[in-house]
């Protein structure tokens, strides 16, 4: 069966002329001449693209792409393609954020638009999915995790962190048709190198989940090559700070004499959202978010991916351990039980992911030179991990003070205290580089409770 393409524009003459090249090119073929029609004829046949003009009656174009894609969970994510008569940069930037992959200015090429829909979708008279057969858009598909930077504080490049790199906090993941990277470290740089690559002249549109804005988690960004390049969508997604909001941070590093080119500046359709709730979706992925025991305002990431979830918490340090050295008196029992308390809310927030990657700084004696300073030792990581019942521990947020043989013996001191508890959790030490595939299956924290 050949693949749909739903043709939505009030322009009886320019329908009929991309009508024609589509069906001539092998592509069926729907047309609407207004966005309400547009809508339930998606509803109807769930056709692989849409494309739409911006000003049409009784629903425009805006409104279409924003209805298209509240309705995912019934129609996946069809290609939208916005075909408009106007050149308006803010058009163009409101097409994108209400949820356009592209934007062609009219007159539109028939032959460039036959080309855009093979690149994206692949050959039109590919099958689809068999009648009464699995809609292959909810047919769960392996997760994937790549780590592209483990450490924290600053970058430590050098013969000494070869094995387990160098660069600050980044991790790639793909899950659910969509591209989520966990923090904006030094680690973004590579990673947006590979994205080029990769998707070469196809847009690339991913969401950014900043944990905190200490410089460690954000300092790649101004060096994010697809931030550059105006097709791509890049959606930034975080909690306000303790002094200033997201998007105001994230600008201030990119500020002269720091840097030569300003936030505003880069070309890339570039949206900085700040959360307010603990609870959101990036497209078909759940996400849970919990403030963490750390200087200013620092958030862990529960992605609720189709190969289970996977828990992020960058810099946390435990409470009972940070508040038992506040000068407090050693018998203050409701001051500990509180700290207690607001740890296991820690161990239920990560309780049976598949994945647990947490802040692992220090070993059990350089923890107690660093009480206050809002990071995990390997005692504590492997004893949250194990409490939590998570299948596989990551220590992650390497101190940058830690060479390779370092971090490969806190590896086996993690794997020896999991031995001495008689657990069965496996831990590694996160390594860049390093790509972890998660199957799907019946995970029972595969959806959120």
């Amino acid at each position: 069966m050949m693949k749909a393409v739903l043709l939505v524009d009030d322009d009886r003459a320019f329908r009929a002329l991309v009508a024609q090249s589509l069906t001539a090119g092998g592509w069926q073929v729907l047309e609407a001449d207004d966005g309400e029609v547009g809508l339930k004829l998606a509803l109807l046949h769930r056709p692989a693209a849409i494309l739409c003009d911006l000003l049409m009656p009784r629903s425009n174009g805006f409104q279409l792409c924003r209805a298209v894609r509240s309705h995912q969970d019934r129609l996946g994510r069809p290609r939208i393609i916005v075909t408009t008569g106007s050149g308006y940069a803010a058009d163009r930037k409101s097409a994108m954020e209400a949820g356009a992959d592209d934007y062609l200015v009219k007159p539109v090429s028939t032959q460039r638009l036959l080309e855009l829909l093979k690149t994206a979708l692949g050959s039109p008279d590919a099958p689809g999915p068999p009648a009464g057969g699995p809609d292959p858009a909810t047919v769960p598909r392996p997760a994937r995790v790549k780590f592209w930077g483990v450490r924290g504080s600053i970058a430590t490049p050098g013969p000494t962190t070869v094995r387990y790199g160098g660069n600050t906090a980044c991790i790639e993941v793909r899950s659910n048709g969509e591209l989520i990277v966990l923090d904006a470290g030094t680690g973004l740089r590579p990673l947006g190198l590979a994205l080029m690559e990769e998707f070469k002249d196809q847009p690339i549109h991913l969401t950014l989940l900043i944990s905190h804005t200490h410089w460690d988690h954000i300092q790649g960004f101004p060096f994010f090559i697809p931030g550059y390049d105006p097709k791509n969508k890049i959606r930034i997604l975080g909690y306000e700070g303790a002094r200033r909001g997201l998007e105001i941070t994230l600008a201030a590093q990119m500020e002269s004499p720091y840097f030569p080119i300003s936030l505003r500046q880069m070309p890339g359709h570039i949206a900085v959202e700040e959360l307010r709730d603990l609870e959101f979706s990036v497209g078909q992925v759940p996400v849970r978010a919990a403030f963490l025991n750390h200087p200013g305002i620092c958030t862990g990431y529960r992605l609720f991916t189709s190969g289970g979830s996977i828990s992020y918490l960058p810099d946390v340090e435990p409470h009972h351990r940070f508040n038992a050295r506040q000068g407090s008196p050693a018998d203050d029992t409701a001051m500990l039980e509180f700290a207690r308390s607001q740890d296991q809310k820690l161990v239920e927030f990560v309780r049976g992911s598949e994945l647990l990657i947490v802040d692992c700084q220090y070993d059990a004696r350089e923890y107690e030179q660093h009480v206050g300073w809002g990071h995990s030792s390997v005692d504590d990581s492997v004893a949250l991990a194990l409490e939590a019942g998570v299948k596989r521990l990551f220590t992650f947020h390497h101190d940058p003070g830690h060479d390779d043989d370092k971090i490969l013996a806190m590896q086996e001191e993690a794997r020896a205290l999991v031995a001495r508890h008689g657990g069965h959790l496996r831990v590694d030490a996160a390594q860049e580089g390093l790509e972890v595939i998660l199957e799907p299956a019946r995970h029972a924290s595969a959806q959120p409770a």
